[in-house]
């Protein structure tokens, strides 16, 4: 091996390991809290959206008997969604109906109490589920193909958000 091909050998020995410096640093690195919604079988990631505290998480879907819109707000606390909130038009199944509400635009609301590591989901195609999380909407029944979801929240990684920034 002539002195020029041992100079590149070891040129590409230390890109490679400063390639693997920077994977490993980024592998390492947390990059915030980010909301996963999942196949609630599969466990198959449909989407990831980065959050943090007190970024608001609504679950929007039309109620199936009454025909009218539900709101089920939560906001990020920690590794939790928070339900702090619920609105409704009209009272129906499900709804409720004994809950200390108060009547405000046009709409019920209450302050339901409840903290969740994690919420299951059935997206159906006649309520439309649709989910916000900051000011971005999402079709849950498109990307879940009206299967059941499990939403949660979850540390992440410099490396996972770019890897999951290029599948998209």
């Amino acid at each position: 091996m002539t002195d020029r091909q041992r100079r590149t050998v070891r040129l590409l020995l230390v890109v490679v390991a400063i390639g693997l410096a920077v994977t490993a640093v980024a592998a390492a690195t947390p990059a915030g809290r980010t909301l996963v919604v999942e196949d609630a079988d599969s466990g198959e990631q449909l989407l990831t959206t980065p959050v943090s505290d007190g970024t608001p998480v609504v679950l929007s879907y039309t109620h199936s008997v009454e025909k009218t819109p539900v709101h089920d707000i939560y906001v990020v606390r920690n590794d939790s969604l928070v339900m702090t909130g619920m609105e409704f038009q009209s009272y129906g199944w499900g709804l409720p109906a004994r809950a200390n509400v108060t009547r405000e635009n046009g709409s019920f609301t209450f302050d339901p109490q409840g903290r969740y590591e994690e919420l299951y989901v059935k997206p159906g195609r006649t309520a439309g589920h649709r989910l916000r999380v900051g000011n971005t909407s999402y079709d849950l029944v498109a990307r879940s193909d009206a299967e059941g979801v499990r939403l949660h929240l979850t540390e992440r990684s410099v490396l996972q958000n770019t890897l999951d920034t290029l599948d998209s």
